[in-house]
């Protein structure tokens, strides 16, 4: 990750759970079994040159295991 999550993540959605994951073995392998949901939601970052943007992730999540493998997607403004 090349950037820190500044605020809280907002307006955040489910996009795939369970079989529907096309990742889902490798999360399992890496991290353990449990209720994975890819997820998308919005919160600033501060990227490594100091820059404050609004941006789009996406991360894995399980119940227990947390938020893992966060990715930016894109910048809203």
């Amino acid at each position: 990750m090349h950037f820190d999550i500044i605020d809280e993540i907002t307006e955040i959605e489910t996009i795939a759970r369970g079989s529907g994951i096309h990742e889902l073995k490798r999360l399992k392998k890496s991290y353990g079994s449990g209720n994975w949901k890819k997820m998308k939601g919005t919160a600033h970052i501060r990227l490594r040159s100091g820059k404050i943007r609004l941006a789009e992730l996406h991360w894995y999540e399980a119940h227990g295991i947390g938020k893992k493998e966060i990715k930016r997607k894109g910048y809203l403004e």
